[in-house]
């Protein structure tokens, strides 16, 4: 008699999730320059660990792996990191031990494909081909005309110059003040705010040779929302507003450098961008892409108009509050529905549901702090990654070790992730540490809180640097260039 073949049940509730990854036997690895975009959820998934560049937490945290031997080195961007972590003989010894499994990471390429492939991973993401489709500004504005979902007023071409520029916008009525994008770029670097001819000529060398994105500028609120798109729909997380242009905490005019996630206002844009976000996710799994995206929106401040952004195809730096929010608050990561999608497992539920389940939360922000300076240091003493608390004379202190920041008890805690250390060299741009605290960072007239600033004043006191010479400090890379570790 032939033996009954044995199926795999379908998982049909929380609880079924809940007890699939908590027996999860197969490895899955968050490969990055540091834990910080997923940080947390190897709460939640048995056989997860991290492996990273840096060493956030000087060897004390119990799932992430950084190889100790380290050889002469030039990272341009973190697919660089990456390809050079899985090239290491330390990082492939131990996925080899832990065998077959899943490579879960922000930014990747093709040789990063490869890599994993000789490995034996499976990149638990769509392949970089699509996603580099994906992430042009271009197609980004195509795919919400697709979906149904609205844009700022824009037109698209190309410009050799000013005067070929406002003749693209006087096509569209788009008027002199304007805000131009290259299809490739974040946190405001391939942003360009221009006006008159002395804005376009500090920038043309940026823009003759791209296929240009031209919209009216407006008087907006930007803002963020991280999906996630399945077969059964497509989960949304927390609505987050943006952090950007501070000089305080980025060099970057208009760059990205962090978000605030709170609860009471904007209702109407809030049900506004909850459905845009998933048209925009069931438009991309009719793509191929499935699982993990983020979702920039502007609300106009004057009309209350809600606009599609820009799609980052991937974890992002909105990740770390959407699993915050959604675990602490919903007892659900979102990132676990990633995980569902390229697991072998079949599963089925009511994504409504667990919607709602998220629907409250506390406020909380985060900032990334970006060097300010203009100048090259090797730094000689650096603050802790753990819990911080503030004085009310705006100094800090570590008052308890923590790996991630879900027991930051109040608006006088804050978590701090740090990035650089002793030995390693700080220059203009350079991402030096991630800040997470309850309350908000950013007022809703979009100024930084004197507590966002005591806090980012009271974590650089705890920097120590030296000067070094032009001749000994190493080349930063340009500011244009993705330079950011996270």
């Amino acid at each position: 008699m032939a033996k009954a073949s044995r199926t795999k049940p379908k998982l049909t509730s929380l609880t079924d999730i809940y007890a699939f990854f908590r027996k999860n036997q197969t490895p899955i690895t968050f490969l990055s320059p540091t834990p910080y975009n997923i940080l947390g959820l190897g709460r939640w998934i048995n056989k997860f660990e991290y492996i990273n560049f840096f060493d956030s937490f000087d060897g004390t945290h119990p799932k992430i792996v950084v190889p100790r031997e380290h050889g002469p080195h030039e990272f341009r961007s973190i697919e660089d990191v990456n390809n050079y972590l899985l090239r290491h003989k330390e990082v492939r010894a131990k996925l080899k031990e832990r065998g077959p499994g899943y490579l879960l990471l922000v930014m990747f390429d093709e040789e990063t494909e490869a890599l994993a492939k000789e490995l034996g991973q499976k990149i638990a993401l769509p392949p970089a081909k699509l996603r580099k489709h994906i992430d042009s500004k271009i197609t980004t504005t195509k795919l919400g005309n697709a979906a149904g979902i609205p844009s700022a007023p824009n037109t698209m071409g190309r410009a050799k110059s000013f005067r070929e520029l406002m003749k693209l916008a006087s096509s569209a009525r788009l008027g002199d003040d304007l805000v131009v994008q290259t299809p490739y770029g974040d946190s405001g670097r391939t942003t360009f705010f221009i006006k008159s001819e002395a804005d376009w000529k500090k920038n043309e060398d940026d823009l003759v040779k791209e296929q240009l994105k031209v919209m009216r500028r407006i008087n907006h609120l930007p803002g963020t929302v991280e999906a996630v798109a399945t077969k059964h729909g497509t989960l949304v997380g927390p609505l987050q507003t943006d952090i950007t242009g501070f000089a305080e905490v980025t060099p970057y005019k208009g760059g990205w450098c962090g978000n605030d996630v709170f609860t009471g206002g904007l209702e109407k844009e809030r049900k506004a961008v909850l459905r845009m976000a998933q048209k925009l996710g069931d438009q991309l799994y009719k793509t191929g892409y499935k699982g993990a995206f983020c979702m920039d929106f502007l609300i106009d401040t004057d009309t209350s108009k809600v606009y599609l952004g820009e799609i980052n195809p991937r974890i992002s730096g909105a990740s770390p509050m959407t699993n915050l929010i959604t675990s602490t608050y919903g007892g659900c990561p979102i990132y676990m529905f990633h995980m569902l999608e390229y697991m072998d497992v079949d599963w089925e539920l009511d994504l409504s549901k667990v919607q709602q389940r998220w629907a409250e939360f506390d406020n909380w922000s985060q900032l990334i702090l970006k060097y300010p300076v203009d100048q090259v240091e090797m730094i000689t003493k650096a603050p802790a990654s753990g819990i911080w608390r503030m004085t009310p004379s705006g100094d800090a202190s570590l008052v308890r070790k923590s790996i991630d920041w879900f027991l930051v008890s109040g608006e006088d805690e804050a978590f701090y992730l740090r990035v650089y250390t002793a030995g390693d060299y700080r220059y203009h741009g350079a991402d030096m540490g991630i800040l997470v605290s309850r309350g908000r960072f950013q007022t809703d007239d979009r100024k930084l809180t004197d507590r966002a600033k005591q806090w980012v004043n009271a974590i650089y006191k705890h920097f120590d640097a030296v000067p070094v010479s032009a001749s000994s400090a190493p080349m930063p890379p340009p500011l244009h260039d993705t330079n950011k570790m996270f």
